[in-house]
Protein backbone atom coordinates (compact mmCIF):
# COMPACT_ATOMS: atom_id res chain seq x y z
CA UNK A 1 0.00 0.00 0.00
CA UNK A 2 3.14 2.43 1.00
CA UNK A 3 4.53 1.60 -2.43
CA UNK A 4 1.45 1.95 -5.00
CA UNK A 5 -2.44 2.91 -3.34
CA UNK A 6 -3.05 6.83 -2.03
CA UNK A 7 -2.25 6.98 1.17
CA UNK A 8 -4.25 7.53 4.37
CA UNK A 9 -5.76 10.62 4.24
CA UNK A 10 -3.98 11.50 7.97
CA UNK A 11 -1.02 11.16 5.70
CA UNK A 12 -1.71 12.57 2.17
CA UNK A 13 -0.34 16.11 3.00
CA UNK A 14 3.39 13.75 3.00
CA UNK A 15 2.94 12.57 -0.24
CA UNK A 16 6.08 13.95 -1.12
CA UNK A 17 8.10 11.63 1.40
CA UNK A 18 6.42 8.90 0.39
CA UNK A 19 9.69 6.96 0.46
CA UNK A 20 10.54 8.35 3.96
CA UNK A 21 7.86 7.57 5.08
CA UNK A 22 8.25 3.65 3.21
CA UNK A 23 11.38 4.11 5.30
CA UNK A 24 9.55 4.03 8.73
CA UNK A 25 7.59 1.20 8.00
CA UNK A 26 10.07 -1.17 5.98
CA UNK A 27 13.14 -0.37 8.48
CA UNK A 28 10.22 -0.84 11.27
CA UNK A 29 9.65 -4.13 10.37
CA UNK A 30 13.59 -4.73 10.23
CA UNK A 31 13.89 -3.84 13.64
CA UNK A 32 10.68 -6.58 14.75
CA UNK A 33 12.22 -9.73 12.73
CA UNK A 34 9.24 -9.05 10.43
CA UNK A 35 10.33 -8.60 6.63
CA UNK A 36 8.93 -11.94 5.61
CA UNK A 37 5.97 -10.23 5.31
CA UNK A 38 6.59 -7.90 2.38
CA UNK A 39 7.85 -8.96 -1.15
CA UNK A 40 11.25 -7.20 -0.99
CA UNK A 41 12.09 -7.82 -4.64
CA UNK A 42 8.86 -5.28 -5.55
CA UNK A 43 10.01 -3.01 -2.34
CA UNK A 44 13.72 -2.55 -4.31
CA UNK A 45 12.28 -2.18 -7.33
CA UNK A 46 9.73 0.72 -5.96
CA UNK A 47 12.86 2.62 -4.88
CA UNK A 48 15.36 2.07 -7.94
CA UNK A 49 12.44 3.70 -9.74
CA UNK A 50 12.69 6.76 -8.56
CA UNK A 51 16.49 7.52 -9.04
CA UNK A 52 17.07 10.47 -11.06
CA UNK A 53 19.42 9.58 -13.95
CA UNK A 54 22.01 12.26 -16.09
CA UNK A 55 21.11 12.02 -19.66
CA UNK A 56 25.11 11.99 -19.73
CA UNK A 57 28.13 12.33 -17.86
CA UNK A 58 28.39 15.98 -18.34
CA UNK A 59 24.90 16.34 -16.42
CA UNK A 60 26.85 15.45 -13.07
CA UNK A 61 28.67 18.38 -12.96
CA UNK A 62 25.66 21.01 -14.25
CA UNK A 63 24.95 21.93 -10.21
CA UNK A 64 21.90 19.27 -10.10
CA UNK A 65 21.65 16.17 -7.34
CA UNK A 66 20.99 13.04 -9.27
CA UNK A 67 20.15 11.06 -5.95
CA UNK A 68 16.30 9.81 -5.29
CA UNK A 69 13.07 11.25 -5.47
CA UNK A 70 11.01 11.25 -2.34
CA UNK A 71 7.46 10.27 -4.42
CA UNK A 72 6.55 9.33 -7.62
CA UNK A 73 5.01 12.43 -7.33
CA UNK A 74 7.23 14.51 -7.50
CA UNK A 75 9.17 12.35 -10.34
CA UNK A 76 8.51 14.13 -13.66
CA UNK A 77 9.21 12.11 -17.15
CA UNK A 78 11.97 13.85 -19.39
CA UNK A 79 11.85 15.40 -22.51
CA UNK A 80 12.18 13.96 -26.20
CA UNK A 81 15.63 14.40 -25.69
CA UNK A 82 16.27 12.10 -22.42
CA UNK A 83 16.78 15.81 -20.38
CA UNK A 84 14.75 15.76 -16.31
CA UNK A 85 12.39 18.70 -17.00
CA UNK A 86 12.63 18.79 -13.24
CA UNK A 87 14.57 17.17 -10.80
CA UNK A 88 13.70 16.97 -7.55
CA UNK A 89 15.57 14.34 -6.25
CA UNK A 90 17.25 15.19 -2.32
CA UNK A 91 19.80 14.37 0.37
CA UNK A 92 17.08 13.15 2.96
CA UNK A 93 15.27 10.71 0.33
CA UNK A 94 18.13 9.10 -1.18
CA UNK A 95 19.60 8.11 2.47
CA UNK A 96 15.98 6.98 2.87
CA UNK A 97 16.24 4.98 -0.08
CA UNK A 98 19.22 3.17 0.84
CA UNK A 99 18.62 2.42 4.29
CA UNK A 100 15.19 0.47 2.79
CA UNK A 101 17.45 -1.17 0.29
CA UNK A 102 20.09 -2.26 2.91
CA UNK A 103 16.72 -3.80 4.42
CA UNK A 104 15.54 -5.56 1.58
CA UNK A 105 19.29 -7.26 1.48
CA UNK A 106 19.54 -5.63 -2.30
CA UNK A 107 22.94 -5.70 -3.81
CA UNK A 108 24.59 -2.02 -3.54
CA UNK A 109 26.51 -2.95 -6.86
CA UNK A 110 23.80 -2.47 -8.87
CA UNK A 111 22.96 1.16 -7.77
CA UNK A 112 24.45 3.79 -9.89
CA UNK A 113 26.64 5.04 -7.12
CA UNK A 114 28.75 7.46 -9.20
CA UNK A 115 25.92 9.81 -10.21
CA UNK A 116 24.90 10.10 -6.65
CA UNK A 117 27.93 10.84 -5.56
CA UNK A 118 29.86 12.88 -8.28
CA UNK A 119 26.67 14.96 -8.26
CA UNK A 120 26.34 15.43 -4.45
CA UNK A 121 29.73 17.17 -4.23
CA UNK A 122 27.30 20.07 -5.91
CA UNK A 123 25.90 20.35 -2.56
CA UNK A 124 28.40 20.98 -0.34
CA UNK A 125 28.98 24.68 0.45
CA UNK A 126 31.98 26.53 1.23
CA UNK A 127 31.57 26.39 4.83
CA UNK A 128 31.52 22.62 4.96
CA UNK A 129 27.63 22.57 5.13
CA UNK A 130 24.72 20.95 2.82
CA UNK A 131 21.78 21.91 0.91
CA UNK A 132 19.29 19.29 0.21
CA UNK A 133 18.76 20.03 -3.22
CA UNK A 134 20.43 21.80 -6.01
CA UNK A 135 18.55 25.11 -5.52
CA UNK A 136 16.50 27.41 -3.07
CA UNK A 137 17.01 25.34 0.10
CA UNK A 138 18.46 25.51 3.42
CA UNK A 139 21.81 24.43 4.64
CA UNK A 140 22.41 22.66 8.31
CA UNK A 141 23.73 19.40 9.72
CA UNK A 142 20.66 17.29 8.73
CA UNK A 143 22.24 17.36 5.48
CA UNK A 144 25.43 17.18 6.69
CA UNK A 145 24.12 13.65 8.11
CA UNK A 146 22.44 12.60 4.97
CA UNK A 147 25.47 12.81 2.80
CA UNK A 148 28.16 11.13 5.60
CA UNK A 149 25.30 8.00 5.69
CA UNK A 150 25.10 8.24 1.85
CA UNK A 151 29.05 8.25 1.04
CA UNK A 152 29.43 5.19 4.68
CA UNK A 153 26.53 2.70 2.60
CA UNK A 154 28.11 3.11 -0.44
CA UNK A 155 31.45 3.03 1.09
CA UNK A 156 32.64 5.43 -1.51
CA UNK A 157 33.55 9.20 0.10
CA UNK A 158 34.28 10.89 -3.07
CA UNK A 159 31.07 12.50 -2.78
CA UNK A 160 31.92 14.88 0.18
CA UNK A 161 34.98 17.06 1.19
CA UNK A 162 35.12 15.40 4.61
CA UNK A 163 37.44 17.80 6.61
CA UNK A 164 35.21 20.98 5.30
CA UNK A 165 32.20 19.09 6.61
CA UNK A 166 33.69 18.27 9.65
CA UNK A 167 34.64 22.31 10.86
CA UNK A 168 31.07 22.71 10.55
CA UNK A 169 30.15 20.38 12.47
CA UNK A 170 32.58 21.70 15.04
CA UNK A 171 31.27 25.45 14.78
CA UNK A 172 27.56 23.93 15.70
CA UNK A 173 28.88 22.87 18.90
CA UNK A 174 27.02 25.64 21.80
CA UNK A 175 28.00 26.66 24.94
CA UNK A 176 26.16 23.89 26.62
CA UNK A 177 27.79 21.25 24.91
CA UNK A 178 25.17 20.31 22.65
CA UNK A 179 24.60 20.93 19.31
CA UNK A 180 22.57 23.23 17.36
CA UNK A 181 21.51 22.37 13.64
CA UNK A 182 23.59 25.47 12.60
CA UNK A 183 26.60 27.56 13.99
CA UNK A 184 25.40 29.46 16.79
CA UNK A 185 21.74 27.98 17.31
CA UNK A 186 20.31 26.19 20.22
CA UNK A 187 21.21 22.91 21.01
CA UNK A 188 18.85 20.64 19.97
CA UNK A 189 18.48 16.53 20.17
CA UNK A 190 18.20 16.16 16.20
CA UNK A 191 20.96 18.20 15.44
CA UNK A 192 23.19 16.61 18.55
CA UNK A 193 22.62 13.35 17.22
CA UNK A 194 23.64 13.89 13.08
CA UNK A 195 26.46 15.86 14.83
CA UNK A 196 28.08 13.11 16.49
CA UNK A 197 27.01 10.31 14.44
CA UNK A 198 28.07 12.13 11.63
CA UNK A 199 31.98 12.21 12.67
CA UNK A 200 31.10 9.09 13.66
CA UNK A 201 30.75 7.74 10.36
CA UNK A 202 33.28 9.89 8.78
CA UNK A 203 36.35 8.21 11.31
CA UNK A 204 36.62 11.36 13.32
CA UNK A 205 34.85 10.14 16.69
CA UNK A 206 36.03 6.90 18.04
CA UNK A 207 34.10 4.08 19.49
CA UNK A 208 33.03 4.32 23.11
CA UNK A 209 35.15 7.57 23.11
CA UNK A 210 34.30 8.44 26.66
CA UNK A 211 36.65 5.19 28.00
CA UNK A 212 39.32 7.12 26.19
CA UNK A 213 41.66 10.42 26.85
CA UNK A 214 39.05 12.71 26.38
CA UNK A 215 41.14 15.56 26.04
CA UNK A 216 42.10 14.92 22.57
CA UNK A 217 38.25 14.17 21.22
CA UNK A 218 37.85 17.21 18.80
CA UNK A 219 34.40 18.30 20.39
CA UNK A 220 34.16 18.97 24.30
CA UNK A 221 33.08 15.90 25.55
CA UNK A 222 32.38 16.27 28.95
CA UNK A 223 30.38 19.40 28.52
CA UNK A 224 28.45 17.45 25.25
CA UNK A 225 27.51 14.57 27.69
CA UNK A 226 26.23 16.88 30.96
CA UNK A 227 23.98 18.28 28.44
CA UNK A 228 22.72 14.67 26.77
CA UNK A 229 22.51 13.47 30.72
CA UNK A 230 20.01 16.29 31.65
CA UNK A 231 17.78 15.98 28.86
CA UNK A 232 16.38 13.09 30.57
CA UNK A 233 13.13 14.51 31.76
CA UNK A 234 11.54 13.70 35.65
CA UNK A 235 9.28 11.02 33.97
CA UNK A 236 11.59 9.32 32.45
CA UNK A 237 11.61 10.18 28.77
CA UNK A 238 13.66 12.62 26.86
CA UNK A 239 13.52 16.21 25.78
CA UNK A 240 15.11 17.70 22.57
CA UNK A 241 15.84 20.81 23.96
CA UNK A 242 15.76 22.32 27.58
CA UNK A 243 12.37 22.81 28.88
CA UNK A 244 10.64 21.13 26.49
CA UNK A 245 8.26 18.15 26.95
CA UNK A 246 9.41 14.73 26.88
CA UNK A 247 9.00 12.99 23.01
CA UNK A 248 9.27 8.96 21.77
CA UNK A 249 11.70 10.12 18.94
CA UNK A 250 14.12 11.86 21.48
CA UNK A 251 15.07 8.40 22.77
CA UNK A 252 16.43 7.64 20.37
CA UNK A 253 18.49 11.12 19.13
CA UNK A 254 19.34 11.37 22.61
CA UNK A 255 19.90 7.58 23.47
CA UNK A 256 21.98 7.10 20.28
CA UNK A 257 24.75 9.64 20.96
CA UNK A 258 25.21 8.49 24.65
CA UNK A 259 25.34 4.84 22.90
CA UNK A 260 27.80 5.77 20.56
CA UNK A 261 30.08 8.28 22.95
CA UNK A 262 29.96 4.91 25.57
CA UNK A 263 27.60 6.54 28.05
CA UNK A 264 24.11 4.85 27.55
CA UNK A 265 24.52 2.96 30.56
CA UNK A 266 24.50 6.06 32.72
CA UNK A 267 20.60 6.43 31.94
CA UNK A 268 17.99 5.83 33.91
CA UNK A 269 17.09 2.72 31.70
CA UNK A 270 14.24 1.90 33.66
CA UNK A 271 12.30 5.34 33.76
CA UNK A 272 12.73 5.81 30.47
CA UNK A 273 11.29 2.21 29.47
CA UNK A 274 8.07 3.20 31.45
CA UNK A 275 7.59 6.54 29.53
CA UNK A 276 8.06 4.82 26.04
CA UNK A 277 5.06 2.23 27.18
CA UNK A 278 3.05 5.28 28.37
CA UNK A 279 3.56 6.53 24.69
CA UNK A 280 2.47 3.19 23.13
CA UNK A 281 -1.15 2.91 21.57
CA UNK A 282 -3.50 0.48 22.08
CA UNK A 283 -3.69 0.26 18.69
CA UNK A 284 0.31 -0.66 18.37
CA UNK A 285 2.74 1.73 17.63
CA UNK A 286 3.78 4.62 19.29
CA UNK A 287 2.42 8.22 19.76
CA UNK A 288 4.85 11.63 20.55
CA UNK A 289 3.63 11.62 24.24
CA UNK A 290 1.54 9.89 26.08
CA UNK A 291 -2.11 9.23 25.06
CA UNK A 292 -1.84 10.47 21.60
CA UNK A 293 -2.38 8.87 18.29
CA UNK A 294 0.44 6.98 17.08
CA UNK A 295 1.87 7.36 13.75
CA UNK A 296 4.91 6.30 11.43
CA UNK A 297 7.79 8.56 12.76
CA UNK A 298 7.29 8.37 16.15
CA UNK A 299 6.78 4.33 15.88
CA UNK A 300 10.05 3.61 14.11
CA UNK A 301 11.88 5.81 16.72
CA UNK A 302 10.02 3.87 19.59
CA UNK A 303 11.23 0.56 18.30
CA UNK A 304 14.59 1.78 17.77
CA UNK A 305 14.38 2.99 21.68
CA UNK A 306 13.64 -0.03 22.74
CA UNK A 307 16.17 -1.58 20.65
CA UNK A 308 18.99 0.42 22.24
CA UNK A 309 17.66 -0.79 25.59
CA UNK A 310 17.80 -4.25 24.07
CA UNK A 311 14.13 -4.40 24.70
CA UNK A 312 13.85 -9.16 23.89
CA UNK A 313 12.54 -9.63 20.64
CA UNK A 314 13.72 -6.77 18.51
CA UNK A 315 16.77 -6.99 16.17
CA UNK A 316 20.08 -4.57 17.61
CA UNK A 317 19.92 -0.84 16.61
CA UNK A 318 23.60 0.66 14.34
CA UNK A 319 22.98 4.10 16.34
CA UNK A 320 25.27 5.49 13.74
CA UNK A 321 22.96 4.94 11.24
CA UNK A 322 19.71 4.39 12.32
CA UNK A 323 18.71 0.78 11.12
CA UNK A 324 19.49 -2.90 12.29
CA UNK A 325 22.63 -4.07 12.68
CA UNK A 326 22.36 -6.63 9.97
CA UNK A 327 21.36 -4.13 7.59
CA UNK A 328 24.46 -2.17 8.28
CA UNK A 329 26.61 -4.96 7.71
CA UNK A 330 24.77 -6.38 5.03
CA UNK A 331 23.11 -9.74 6.55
Amino acid sequence: MMMYESLPHHYQYQEINRITLAHFAISGLCLLGALDRVDKDAVSDWVLSLQAHPSNKADLTNGEFYGFHGSPSSQLHPDDNGVLMHNGSNLASTYCALAILKAVGYNFANIDSKSILTSMRNLQQHDGSFMPIHFGAEKDLRFVYCAAAICFLLEDWSGMDRERAKAYILNCQSYDGGFGLTPGSESHGGGTYCAVASLRLMGFIEDNVLSKNTSSSIIDLPLLLSWCLQRQAADGGFQGRANKPSDTCYAFWIGSVLRMLGGYNLIDKEALRGFLLTCQSQYGGFGKCPGDLPDLYHSFYGYTAFSLLEEPGLNPLCAELGMTEFSALGI
